[in-house]
C-alpha cells in the first residue's frame, strides 16, 4: 500500500481545485508529533494563489479526499496532518501486492571487467556486487536490463601472464583453478629482476593477442572468472571482448560522429597541431585544460577515444559486432559473447540502451566524465544525461592495501571459502545443534556469502571499505547475519503458528484489534517500493541495504517490545484470537518483504540460524 503516493495525489487534486498546481511533499511526522503523515503543501499553494498558509491548510482539511487507510486529517497551523486507520492500513499492507515503480526502457549495466590474467581478488568483489545488485534493482523497477562484462583480451596484463607460462615452462595440472594457476605466473614475472630484458617477448604476445591468435587461452581464464562470479550470485547477459570492439571499427565510427561537432577540431598550430581534439569546457567547466586529445599527432588513439566509441555503441549509435553463445549460468540462461565468427543478425539484440551505467572504480572518474561529455559534444544531450558512472572507492582487507601485481591479496574464491568456514564455526558457537544438520553447509554458505555481499553494499559506493571478518559475520550490528537472523525469527513464528493450527493468511483476523505498535512495523514494511525508486534514482544499492537493516531493526524492536508492566507486548501466539491472526498475517508479509528486499541485493535467507 503506497499510502504516501495516494496522499500526494489527493493533496495535489485538492490544491488544483483551489487553482494551484503544486508538487506536494508527503512526509512521515516526527516522533511525538500528531498524525502519521504530513505535508507543508499549504505554503506552496499560498505562494501560487496568495493567502494565509494556515487558513489554506484549514481549507484543505475540509476538501481533501481521504484515501482508504486514512482515518482523519487535521490542520496544524500551516501543516496538514493525516492519521492512519491502523486496522485498514495494516490489512492493506498484508493483502495488497507492492506497487513497484513501473519504469520503461533498456538499461545497460557494465560491471566486473577484470583483466583476464589472474584470479579475482577480494577488492574486485565490490564491483561485482554493486553491478549485480543494480541490475536486480532496475529489473524490479520494471526496466529491461542487459548486464555486460568487458574482457580486455589485448592488454598487457593478459600478455604478461601468457608469456610467463611459456617463459617459465609452467604446466597446469588440471586440478588447480585455472585463473589461480595463471596468476601465479603473473606474480612471478613481476617479481623477476630480469623482467625489463623480457619486454620484447611480452610485446610479441601482445601482438598475437591483438591478432586473435591466443583467444582460446584467454577464454579459459574468463570461464574460471565466471565460476567465481556465479558462486557470488552475479549473472551476465553479454561478454564484450576488446579485440572485437577494436576489430569492429568502433573507434573510427565514434570519431566520425565527433567530426561533425562544432566542439572538435584539427589544430594546425600550437601544441595540439596535427591532433584531433575535443573541447569539453561547456560540459566539464572548471578544467585548466578543456581540450581533450582523442587522436595524437602520430595518428594513435588515446584510451578515452576507444571508450567513447564503445559508449556510443552501447547507446545504439551504430552496430557492427557479431555474437554467439559462450556459456550457461547456473539457472540455465545463456551468456552471450561477441565473436568474429558470431551471428551478425543478433546485432540489434544487444546495446541500444536508453541508459548506460558503468561500474568502474573512482580512479576513472575523470575519463568517465570525458566519455559522458563526448555524448554532449556529439549533440546527444539526453544520452549524456543518462550516461552514468557508478564510481566506487577501494577495498582494503583487515587494514591492508590489496595489490594483485605484488600478490598481496586474498582471492575472491578464498574469501568465499573463508566466509563459509567462519559462518559454520559461528553456527556451532551460537547453536551447536545447527552445525549437525544435513543442510549446515548450505546454511553456512548463505550466511557467509550474504556477509560478503552486504559488507560491500552497506556504505555509499564512494566511501572506502575495510573488510574485516569479525564485523562482517557478526549477528549484531550492520551486517547480513543480523538481517538474516531477523528473517529466520519471523519464519519461526509462522512455523509455530501453523503447527498450532492457526491461520497465517489473515483468515479470522480482527484488524481493528491492532495497536499502534503494529502500525509502526507495517509502515516500515510498506516502504519497499519507494526504496526501490530511490535506489534507481541515485544509482546505488546501498539504499536497499540500509532499508534491509531498518526492516530488521524495526522487527526486532516490535518483537522485544514490552507493555507498561514490563511484559511482552507483541507475543504473537499468546495474543487474543483475532489479534493473533492479524499479527501472524503481518509477520508473514514481513517475511515476504525480507525475501524481496534481500533478493534485490543478492542475499539468500538461510533455513535456520
Amino acid at each position: 500500500m503506497d499510502l504516501k503516493a495516494q496522499l500526494k495525489t489527493v493533496v495535489e487534486d485538492a490544491a488544483h481545485s483551489m487553482g494551484a498546481l503544486v508538487d506536494a511533499a508527503i512526509q512521515e511526522t516526527p516522533a511525538g508529533k500528531a498524525g502519521d503523515y504530513g505535508t507543508p503543501a499549504a505554503f506552496l499553494i499560498a505562494k501560487a494563489i496568495g493567502g494565509n498558509p494556515a487558513q489554506i491548510a484549514a481549507q484543505l482539511a475540509q476538501t481533501v479526499r481521504l484515501p482508504e487507510g486514512i482515518k482523519k486529517v487535521e490542520a496544524a497551523g500551516p501543516f496538514l496532518n493525516f492519521f492512519v486507520d491502523v486496522g485498514a492500513f495494516v490489512r492493506g499492507v498484508v493483502e495488497k501486492p507492492f506497487e513497484m515503480p513501473q519504469l520503461s526502457g533498456k538499461v545497460v549495466i557494465e560491471h566486473t571487467s577484470v583483466n583476464p590474467n589472474k584470479e579475482l581478488h577480494v577488492g574486485h568483489l565490490r564491483n561485482v556486487v554493486l553491478g549485480d545488485s543494480m541490475a536486480r534493482i532496475f529489473r524490479a523497477a520494471g526496466q529491461t536490463v542487459e548486464v555486460q562484462n568487458y574482457i580486455d583480451d589485448t592488454g598487457r596484463q593478459a600478455a604478461e601472464s601468457i608469456f610467463a607460462v611459456n617463459h617459465y615452462g609452467l604446466k597446469w595440472d588440471g586440478v588447480q583453478k585455472y585463473d589461480h594457476w595463471l596468476g601465479e605466473g603473473y606474480v612471478r614475472l613481476n617479481a623477476d629482476p630480469a623482467k625489463p630484458e623480457l619486454e620484447p617477448g611480452i610485446r610479441e604476445i601482445m601482438h598475437r593477442l591483438e591478432a586473435g591468435q591466443l583467444r582460446s587461452e584467454v577464454e579459459k581464464v574468463v570461464h574460471a572468472h565466471l565460476v567465481t562470479c556465479f558462486r557470488l550470485g552475479a549473472r551476465y547477459d553479454l561478454l564484450n571482448w576488446e579485440s572485437d570492439v577494436v576489430g569492429s571499427g568502433f573507434l573510427k565510427r565514434g570519431m566520425d560522429i565527433l567530426e561533425d561537432s562544432d566542439y572538435t577540431s584539427h589544430p594546425n598550430v600550437g601544441k595540439y597541431a596535427g591532433a584531433f581534439v575535443m573541447d569539453v569546457s561547456e560540459f566539464m567547466p572548471g578544467l585548466e585544460e578543456p581540450q581533450v586529445v582523442l587522436i595524437r599527432t602520430d595518428g594513435t588513439a588515446m584510451y578515452a577515444a576507444k571508450d567513447i566509441g564503445y559508449q556510443f555503441w552501447k547507446f545504439g549509435l551504430f552496430e557492427g559486432m557479431k555474437f554467439k553463445p559462450f556459456a550457461q549460468d547456473p539457472e540455465g540462461h545463456t551468456v552471450w559473447t561477441s565473436a568474429p565468427d558470431g551471428d551478425p543478425d543478433l546485432a540489434r539484440r544487444f546495446g541500444h540502451a536508453d541508459e548506460v551505467i558503468n561500474v568502474i572504480d573512482s580512479r576513472q572518474d575523470h575519463p568517465q566524465t570525458v566519455v559522458r561529455s563526448s555524448l554532449g559534444v556529439a549533440g546527444h544531450h539526453e544520452m549524456k544525461d543518462r550516461s552514468v558512472h557508478l564510481s566506487y572507492a577501494f577495498v582494503t582487507l583487515e587494514g591492508q592495501t590489496i595489490s594483485g601485481r605484488k600478490g598481496v591479496t586474498v582471492s575472491a574464491d578464498a574469501a568465499m571459502d573463508e566466509a563459509q568456514k567462519r559462518a559454520l564455526i559461528e553456527l556451532a558457537k551460537v547453536n551447536p545443534e545447527l552445525s549437525q544438520r544435513d543442510d549446515a553447509g548450505e546454511i553456512a554458505r548463505r550466511i557467509g556469502l550474504g556477509a560478503i555481499r552486504f559488507a560491500m553494499l552497506k556504505a555509499e559506493p564512494t566511501r572506502k571499505i575495510d573488510f574485516r571478518w569479525e564485523q562482517a559475520l557478526a549477528l549484531n550490528g550492520d551486517t547480513a547475519p543480523y538481517i538474516q537472523y531477523a528473517a529466520v525469527r519471523a519464519a519461526n513464528i509462522l512455523r509455530k503458528g501453523q503447527e498450532a493450527g492457526f491461520a497465517i493468511d489473515g483468515t479470522g483476523a480482527d484488524w481493528e484489534m491492532l495497536p499502534d505498535i503494529d502500525l509502526t512495523l507495517a509502515k516500515q514494511v510498506a516502504k519497499l517500493p519507494q526504496i526501490v525508486a530511490q535506489s534507481v534514482r541515485v544509482h546505488s544499492p546501498h539504499v536497499v541495504a540500509q532499508y534491509a537493516l531498518d526492516l530488521a531493526t524495526s522487527f526486532n524492536a516490535w518483537y522485544n517490545a514490552k507493555d507498561r508492566k514490563g511484559k511482552p507486548a507483541t507475543n504473537v501466539l499468546q495474543s487474543e484470537e483475532g489479534l493473533r491472526e492479524a499479527r501472524l498475517a503481518l509477520v508473514a508479509r514481513l517475511r515476504q518483504a525480507f525475501e524481496e528486499t534481500l533478493d534485490l541485493i543478492g542475499i539468500e535467507i538461510p533455513a535456520a540460524m
